[in-house]
């Protein structure tokens, strides 16, 4: 019997749900990545234990994570996705142009042949692909600098391809799905691309006929039939059947077209199935569709027919794993903001830290070299596989008692090179929004790079504490 497995992002992590071909009992492993929201996970078709997923966060940026043991162990491969050429701009939701900028990696999709090959696409909207595994990115830059680049505009989720459907009979077409600029098929693999929007109907916009402007949610394509896809809109449920030329609404009797998923049967290219939601503001179901969420199946576009729910597998992790349970505890940080530490439950514990309050005496080094200890969040020792405190030397000439934040910074990513853009912008060396330095009971964060770090640092009888800001609600 064959066996099915589904690959799940969420915002508290990524899970792998297998069972066998009857899916009435499922195994649940995760989470992976605990903490970071997971904004897609995508196996190779090619090689069912390459996986791919994308993590981001805002207090540590954007990762790209690899398996290649089915999701048994993980490691990061290069996250340096740049904009290639002039930058140029968009329209922001005022209507006033905005430099492109790169924020995170919502789609991944994996080529059809060759696991080392894997397609990405951001927000702001571009398109990018690696063909060593991640290895290395490149952008497509055609897409971003089409012509109508200038007039895209980012949907409430901001500016993100989030749709990527490489052909499985035309070897170069590749569609892409923007919200809010809409969709677009390149038929010379990523050399040049055409607006396919025809059709389309967006009372949000003033020009209906308009090329660019609509808010595009998801495509689907079954694979026996490439040039009929399915689109879930802002509004309405579309279909064309001559790959994007013109699409005509398919949304029959459904008790909302507002939604945002969409995917065809894998076995009966007629059988499609969306999620009604709703609103654009309120985001749960239609009173017709009461209790949990349902997949609405539509057969030949016709009459909908309610499937059966998901079993809801992830919701007694959740219960276990949030955070409320240390609000109280939280709340006592002003009473206790000069003291080290943080109580927790009966122990004092270093912000950002599992380990016991530091030992006032020097960290041993040779003549000429710095041991400095550096306390990493909960979040970066997971990345760095590593378990409290990490000591770094610093070589050199006689320091005199000095060692710059710069310095410590460099010696950091250079041992863990997975740390590169979680803690500082990788071009332009910036502190990461979220990201605060402290030591000594100092608010470091705002001293510059050069700026030397305090004598006990250095001496080693104080850490380097690097954590993520506090943010409440």
């Amino acid at each position: 019997m064959s066996g099915v497995r589904v690959l799940v992002g969420t915002r508290k992590g990524a899970f792998i749900l297998t069972s066998d071909g009857k899916r009435a009992d499922w195994t649940v492993d995760g989470p992976h990545f605990g903490g970071w929201e997971i904004y897609h996970v995508a196996g190779s078709p090619a090689d069912p234990d390459r996986l791919y997923a994308s993590q981001s966060g805002g207090w540590f940026g954007q990762l790209i994570q690899r398996s290649d043991d089915g999701g048994r162990s993980w490691a990061p491969v290069d996250n340096d996705f740049a904009y290639a050429g002039d930058v140029g701009q968009h329209l922001w939701y005022d209507g006033t142009p905005r430099p492109w900028e790169f924020k995170r990696i919502w789609h991944l999709e994996p080529s059809r042949d060759d696991p080392d090959t894997v397609y990405a696409g951001a927000e702001d909207a571009a398109l990018y692909v690696s063909r060593d595994g991640g290895r290395k990115w490149e952008e497509l830059t055609a897409l971003r600098t089409h012509p109508t680049g200038p007039t895209w505009q980012p949907g409430a989720g901001g500016m993100c391809l989030h749709t990527i459907i490489l052909d499985p009979v035309h070897r170069d077409r590749i569609y892409v799905a923007i919200s809010a600029a809409g969709a677009f098929r390149s038929d010379d693999a990523g050399a040049s691309w055409l607006p396919i929007n025809k059709g389309l109907r967006s009372g949000e916009i003033p020009d209906q006929d308009a090329e660019v402007g609509h808010c595009v949610h998801r495509l689907a394509q079954h694979p026996t039939r490439p040039d009929t896809l399915f689109m879930q809109k802002h509004w309405d449920v579309m279909r064309t059947d001559d790959a994007g030329a013109s699409w005509r609404e398919v949304s029959g009797d459904l008790p909302s077209d507002f939604g945002f998923p969409i995917a065809v049967h894998a076995h009966e290219p007629e059988t499609v199935y969306v999620v009604p939601i709703k609103s654009d503001s309120e985001h749960f179901p239609p009173e017709e569709a009461a209790g949990l969420p349902q997949p609405y199946r539509r057969r030949r576009v016709g009459a909908a027919d309610r499937g059966v729910a998901a079993v809801a597998l992830l919701r007694q992790r959740a219960a276990g794993r949030d955070g409320r349970r240390h609000a109280g505890r939280v709340r006592d940080l002003l009473r206790h903001h000069r003291r080290t530490g943080l109580p927790l439950g009966r122990q004092r514990r270093q912000l950002g830290a599992d380990r016991p309050r530091p030992a006032r005496r020097a960290v041993g080094g040779s003549p000429g070299v710095a041991v400095i200890r550096v306390v990493l969040p909960a979040h970066l020792r997971n990345l760095a596989h590593v378990t409290g405190e990490v000591r770094l030397d610093l070589p050199g000439p006689q320091r005199a008692g000095r060692v710059t934040q710069g310095e410590v910074l460099d010696a950091l990513e250079a041992r863990y090179p997975m740390l590169l853009g979680t803690i500082r912008d990788r071009r332009s060396g910036r502190r990461r929004a979220f990201v605060r330095f402290y030591a000594c009971e100092e608010d470091l964060s705002n001293a510059p790079p050069e700026a030397p770090l305090p004598e006990r640092v250095v001496a080693g009888e104080e850490p380097f504490i690097i954590l993520g800001a506090m943010a409440g609600g």
